[in-house]
C-alpha cells in the first residue's frame, strides 16, 4: 500500500521565502549593470576590453561552474554550500560596491559568478528536498520559476533607480541585507541534505565542463552583434569538442560528476531538452524587444525598463495556474504543449508589430513570457521529480546549464535572422556602419543634416522592425515544434508520490509505466 508523503508546513514555506531572496538577487545580477555601466566608465575609466569583462564575466563564470557546484552540493550538503555561497556573494558585493579600479571590479564580479553558481542549483535542490508532496512541490517550483524570471526584469529597473539617486556601487550593496538574512535564518529553517554515498569527486571533470560550456556560451552570445566571425565559430567548435570529451569522461569514469543514470530517469531527458528550448524562446525575444523600446520607439533606458515590467503582471499568475491544472487532473504533456502554443502566439503578436506599436509589443512579451513560465515550471518539476533526491543538485545544475545554453542559442539564432533581414532591407546607398546595426544607423543619422538624417533613421527603424518580425516568425515555428514534441514525448508520464520513509526522497519518483 502506498502512503501519501508528508506535507510541508509553515516552516517549509517560510524557508522557501528565504530561498527566494538569493534566487532573486542572482537573477537580478545578470541585468543589474545595464544602467550602471556609464557611471562605472566615468569613475573607473576601464578600457573597452575591461568594460566587456565587467559586464560579461559574471554570466560566463556562472554558466561554467553550475555543473561543478551542483555536484559539490550533492557531496558536501546543499545547505552548507548555499551558506558558503551566500557569504561569498555578500563579500564580493561589498568589494564590487567600493572597487577603485576596473581590475578590482572584474575580480569581484568573478567571485559573484562563483557565488551565484553555488546558490542557484542549491536553492532548487533544497526545494526538491523540502517538498515531497507532488502538488506542493509543483507550487513551490512555480514560485521559484516566477521569481527567477521576474528578477532579470527587475534588475535593470532597480539599477536605473539606484544609479539615478545614489552612486553605481549601490547596485551591489542591495545584495547585503538579503545575504545576511539568509546566513542568519538558513541554518535554522533549511534542512541539510546530500548524497549519502557520493563516491570520489572527479577533479578532471571540472576543467572539462568549463571548457565545454564557456567557449560555446561566449561564441553564441557574440554572434548576434558580430556576425559569423571565425573567432566565434571556432570558440563554439572548441567548446563542442570539449563537450564530447566531458560526456565520454562521465560515461567511463568510476565516479562521474554528472551520473549518466540521471538521464535514465523517466521524463528527465525530455524535460531537460524542452526546458532548453523554452529558454531559447525567452532570451531570443529579449534581444529585439529591449532594442525596439529604446531605439525604435525612442524611450530612455529607464523608461524602457519600467515599461518592460508590465508583462510581469501576466507572468505572476502563469505558473500557479499551470500547477493547479495538473493537480486537478489535466495531462501534463498537454499543459506544457499549451504553454508552448501560448508562447508561440506571443511571437505571432510580435511579428505583427510596426514601428509604433508599444502596447502590442508589451502584450506580445507578456503572452510569450507567460507561456514560457508555464513550460519551465512544469518541466522543472518533472525533471527534479524523476531523479533520486540525492542527485537533486546535479539535476538542478543540468537544468540551469541548459537554460544558459538555450538562452545564448536563442539570442544567436534569432538575432542572426533579424540581423540578416535588417541588412537586406537597408538601402545599398546607406553608409556601411548604418547597414550593420540599428545603433550604428542612428549614430550616422544624427550626424547627417536635416531630411537625410531623418530618412536614414526611418529606414533603419523599419528595417529593424522587419528583422524582428522575421525572427518572431522563426521563434514561433520553433516553439510550435517544441509543443508538438511535448505532446508526444511527455504523454503518460506521471509523478508518483514518494513514500514517507527516512529515505523517501531517494526512491524513484516516477513509475516506468506512467501510472
Amino acid at each position: 500500500m502506498t502512503t501519501n508523503p508528508p506535507r510541508a508546513g509553515r516552516r517549509e514555506w517560510t524557508a522557501l521565502s528565504v530561498l527566494m531572496l538569493p534566487l532573486l538577487l542572482v537573477s537580478m545580477d545578470v541585468s543589474v549593470l545595464y544602467f550602471a555601466i556609464p557611471e562605472i566608465s566615468a569613475d573607473l575609466k576601464p578600457s573597452g576590453t575591461q568594460q566587456l569583462w565587467i559586464f560579461d564575466i559574471y554570466g560566463f563564470v556562472l554558466a561554467g561552474l553550475l555543473m561543478t557546484m551542483g555536484a559539490v552540493g550533492d557531496r558536501v550538503g546543499r545547505r552548507r554550500l548555499l551558506l558558503v555561497g551566500a557569504a561569498a556573494f555578500g563579500a564580493a558585493s561589498l568589494l564590487a560596491a567600493y572597487a577603485h579600479s576596473a581590475e578590482t571590479l572584474i575580480a569581484a564580479r568573478t567571485v559573484l559568478g562563483v557565488g551565484g553558481a553555488t546558490l542557484m542549483p542549491s536553492t532548487m535542490a533544497l526545494v526538491r528536498t523540502m517538498f515531497t508532496d507532488p502538488a506542493q512541490r509543483a507550487k513551490a517550483i512555480g514560485l521559484w520559476s516566477g521569481v527567477m524570471t521576474a528578477g532579470i526584469a527587475l534588475g535593470s529597473v532597480m539599477s536605473g533607480v539606484l544609479v539615478e539617486h545614489f552612486w553605481w556601487g549601490s547596485v551591489f550593496l542591495v545584495n547585503l541585507p538579503a545575504m545576511a538574512l539568509l546566513l542568519v535564518l538558513g541554518p535554522v529553517l533549511l534542512p541539510e541534505s546530500k548524497n549519502p554515498s557520493p563516491g570520489r569527486f572527479d577533479l578532471l571533470s571540472v576543467p572539462l565542463s568549463m571548457a565545454a560550456v564557456l567557449p560555446v556560451v561566449y561564441g553564441l552570445k557574440e554572434l548576434p552583434s558580430e556576425g559569423w566571425n571565425v573567432r566565434y565559430v571556432m570558440a563554439i567548435t572548441v567548446g563542442l569538442l570539449f563537450a564530447a570529451l566531458f560526456v565520454h569522461r562521465q560515461r567511463t569514469t568510476v565516479s562521474p560528476m554528472i551520473p549518466p543514470a540521471l538521464f535514465r530517469g523517466h521524463g528527465f531527458s525530455p524535460a531537460l531538452v524542452l526546458n532548453t528550448v523554452s529558454a531559447f524562446g525567452m532570451m531570443g525575444s529579449a534581444f529585439f524587444t529591449t532594442q525596439y523600446l529604446q531605439s525604435v520607439l525612442g524611450k530612455s533606458a529607464l523608461e524602457a525598463a519600467l515599461w518592460s515590467l508590465l508583462p510581469s503582471v501576466l507572468i505572476g499568475a502563469a505558473a500557479p495556474v499551470a500547477a493547479l491544472l495538473v493537480q486537478r487532473g489535466a495531462e501534463r504533456a498537454y499543459v506544457v504543449t499549451a504553454g508552448f502554443v501560448i508562447a508561440a502566439c506571443g511571437y505571432g503578436l510580435l511579428a505583427l508589430a510596426g514601428t509604433d506599436s508599444l502596447w502590442p509589443v508589451l502584450a506580445a512579451c507578456g503572452v510569450m513570457a507567460s507561456g514560457i513560465v508555464i513550460v519551465m515550471s512544469l518541466l522543472t518539476d518533472l525533471a527534479l521529480s524523476s531523479v533520486p533526491v540525492e542527485r537533486a543538485g546535479s539535476a538542478s545544475s543540468l537544468l540551469e546549464t541548459g537554460t544558459e545554453f538555450g538562452g545564448a542559442l536563442g539570442m544567436a539564432a534569432l538575432g542572426s535572422i533579424g540581423t540578416a533581414v535588417y541588412r537586406h532591407q537597408m538601402p545599398d546607398a546607406a553608409p556601411a556602419a548604418a547597414r550593420e546595426t540599428l545603433g550604428g544607423a542612428l549614430t550616422v543619422a544624427a550626424e547627417l543634416p536635416g531630411r537625410a538624417g531623418d530618412a536614414l533613421a526611418t529606414a533603419a527603424r523599419e528595417a529593424f522592425t522587419s528583422g524582428m518580425q522575421g525572427a518572431a516568425i522563426a521563434g514561433a515555428v520553433v516553439l510550435l515544434a517544441a509543443g508538438g514534441l511535448a505532446a508526444v514525448g511527455l504523454r503518460h508520464i506521471r509523478i508518483r508520490p514518494e513514500a514517507p520513509t527516512e529515505n523517501a526522497g531517494q526512491a524513484d519518483a516516477l513509475s516506468p509505466s506512467g501510472v
